[in-house]
């Protein structure tokens, strides 16, 4: 959930997650939880290195914490 915060907190970012993902804000918000949306957001993450590194310094992880929960997620 925090690296969805992470995606949703820049205009332009969650736009792009929003976009390649085909998610309305409304469908977004039901699917909040979801480990297949969650695993979506890992997923969104890892397909742009930049992000996932930004993403994981945000956070306080390692990159491979977030790639590996995505795993653990299904992404």
């Amino acid at each position: 959930m925090a690296a969805l915060g992470w995606v949703l907190g820049e205009e332009d970012r969650a736009q792009r997650f929003l976009a390649l993902t085909g998610l309305t804000p409304d469908e977004l918000r039901a699917a909040l939880g979801d480990p297949a949306m969650l695993a979506g957001v890992i997923e969104f993450l890892c397909a742009h290195e930049p992000d996932l590194v930004a993403a994981a310094q945000a956070l306080g992880v390692a990159p491979q914490t977030l790639a590996a929960i995505g795993a653990e997620l299904g992404a």
